[in-house]
């Protein structure tokens, strides 16, 4: 075992999990930074926090299994000090601590404040929005709300994450602005529930509202819209969406199902006819924009026809992005009570089924782009190309263009045109054109 060194502290975050975990990582280093104290984000250091998720079984698998790594680490003498923090410790706090007692301290989602004084800082309430991003310097998530009331029978993100709270639109400005002086360009707003915005605040839905407002913010040149619910969604959003350039064309919006036992059973407050409108309603009024969604394959009851009734609705609705998960039986939500009844070969048949479908309808669309000249952020450069994306593009997630490096000279983090001319599945390939 290696002596302790008197250096010191460098403490090392590790963040698993979705783009709120990443922001929550971020207010956390940036607190840990103004505490001068060194940080950094998935590097070597001697004092370890992972941010863990506890959303499905898979994430929750690798959460345990990064804690069981860094507690090794740990036993072997490579790290001094291993803190455990996020959804999976807030949902499993008694049963991570008789585990895997070797961790030094355990923090749910609210306890920063107690978590930075486990690590010999201070919480800094004059912060506001100030952080270190980890993300590639163009864009940054922006989490205008914590928490969710939404009843949805499969998911424990209320547990893990409380009711709905959502934070003033002049707070959300100034960390706008805060980014943008940073060299920020792209915003991407993240919540468990957009649509929710404001309610709590200013007892009405005001996501259009603060939309308004960002759009003011110098150097900002896109905002991206993330995880909206479909029941009740506010339409004076689309008007925005439509009116105003830097608010992209894009919005995700997880439908989850379109059978209306499914949805009776999910608890999702909607059915077939209304979720079908809702999607007609938004291509009416904003023809260019691309739809993101997620579905759910393999909840408790889903029949073949309830499976048959979804894929021919995939078909219909010609989503320009889906993504497809299998159904995962989470203790202490509605959903629990249900039997888990579909094998788990036949959820990833159905997904993979889904997707199949979803890949088809991805290449055809593409096809509609090759010749036509398109406004791309250009992310990263990756072996012999340059990574961008457009408007329609969420990061980690959608279609990417690819610039030949070899040919091409473009900087990274910025905008350039480009003139799309060749076409796959997922990704597009193209050359830059003059503007």
């Amino acid at each position: 075992m290696r002596t302790k060194s008197l250096k010191k502290n460098k403490i090392n975050v590790v963040t698993l999990g979705c783009s709120k975990n990443i922001y929550d990582s971020e207010v956390l280093m940036g607190q840990l930074k103004a505490n001068n104290k060194e940080v950094v984000h998935e590097q070597e250091g001697n004092v370890v926090v992972i941010n863990t998720c506890g959303f499905i079984d898979n994430a929750k698998e690798q959460s345990v299994n990064t804690i069981l790594d860094f507690v090794q680490k740990k036993e072997e003498g490579l790290v001094d000090k291993v803190f455990v923090t996020g959804c999976l410790s807030e949902r499993y706090k008694p049963d991570l601590q008789h585990e895997i007692p070797n961790v030094d301290q355990y923090f749910g989602t609210t306890e920063l404040p107690s978590l930075l004084k486990a690590l010999g800082a201070d919480y800094k309430h004059e912060l506001i929005g100030e952080r270190l991003t980890t993300t590639p310097k163009n864009y940054a998530f922006l989490k205008i709300a914590e928490g969710c009331d939404r009843p949805c029978s499969f998911c424990a993100i209320p547990l893990m994450r409380g009711g709905h709270k959502s934070t003033p639109i002049e707070n959300l400005v100034k960390e706008a602005e805060n980014l943008a002086k940073e060299g920020v360009k792209e915003l991407i707003l993240i919540a468990q529930d957009l649509t929710y915005y404001g309610l709590d605040l200013y007892k009405k839905r005001a996501l259009a509202d603060l939309l308004k407002e960002l759009v003011k913010v110098e150097g900002i040149e896109w905002i991206r819209l993330h995880y909206a619910f479909p029941t009740g969604f506010p339409l004076d959003v689309l008007d925005v969406i439509k009116k105003e350039p830097k608010v992209c064309n894009y919005l995700d919006i997880p439908l989850q199902h379109i059978s209306d036992d499914l949805l009776k059973s999910m608890r999702r407050g909607t059915t077939h006819k209304k979720t079908t409108d809702l999607i007609y309603k938004f291509r009416e009024i904003v023809p260019q924009m691309a739809i993101r969604t997620t579905l759910i394959v393999g909840y408790p009851g889903e029949t073949e026809e309830h499976f048959q009734e979804l894929k021919e609705w995939v078909k219909e609705m010609r989503f320009e992005r889906l993504g497809c998960f299998t159904y995962s039986h989470e203790e202490n939500t509605h959903a629990y009570n249900l039997e888990d009844n579909v094998p788990e070969e036949v959820k990833q048949e159905r997904a993979n089924e889904i997707m199949e479908i979803q890949s088809q309808i991805s290449w055809e669309l593409n096809q509609q782009k090759i010749g036509k000249i398109f406004k791309c952020v250009i992310d990263r450069k990756e072996g012999n190309y340059f990574i961008g994306r457009t408007e329609f593009d969420s990061p980690d997630v959608d279609n990417e263009v690819l610039i030949d490096a070899e040919k091409f000279y473009l900087k990274t983090g910025e905008f350039a045109n480009i003139k799309i001319k060749e076409a796959a599945d997922f990704d597009l390939y193209g050359e830059p054109v003059a503007k």
